[in-house]
């Protein structure tokens, strides 16, 4: 299976997040894909939100599968919590599966070194950097996993 390392950016073209592509991936398994991977990191999903769900019950609106999975690393979060009181307003991490049009699914991952730094506290720098690396790991596990069902 053909994995694609993506990039997001935003209109001023300030990276926020990162993403895999996966070619020819089951939704479904996907999800479960990446909330294991999330673990291996010491990641646990504290929301998951099924925004197709959601807006068929709310808007009547056929949208294509999307999952918002936040997830949250106890001791990291702890650390920036304890450095930064108000920095839950910017946790947890969160992460997106979403179908394609082409029926691929994209797995994108917040990029806590890009949002953290709205706070100047340098312990939140360095603990975003610490996040980052742990879903790039996260990351390349989901598109290794990917690659050996094809």
């Amino acid at each position: 299976m053909k994995t694609e390392p993506t990039a997001h950016s935003a209109a001023n073209d300030v990276s926020y997040g990162f993403s895999v592509n996966l070619k020819q991936a089951d939704f479904a398994t996907t999800i479960t894909q990446t909330i294991e991977a999330l673990k291996t990191e010491g990641f646990g999903v504290l929301t998951d939100i099924d925004v197709q769900a959601t807006m068929k019950a709310k808007l009547n609106i056929d949208v294509p599968a999307y999952r918002i999975l936040g997830a949250c690393n106890p001791p990291l979060a702890h650390r920036a919590i304890t450095a930064e009181p108000d920095i839950g307003l910017l946790l947890p991490c969160n992460v997106v599966v979403r179908q394609d049009p082409d029926n691929s699914v994209t797995v994108s991952f917040m990029d806590p070194v890009a949002v953290l730094q709205l706070t100047k506290q340098p312990e939140i720098a360095v603990v975003a950097g610490e996040v980052r690396q742990r879903l790039e790991r996260v990351r390349k596990l989901v598109a290794a996993q990917a690659d050996k069902k094809a």
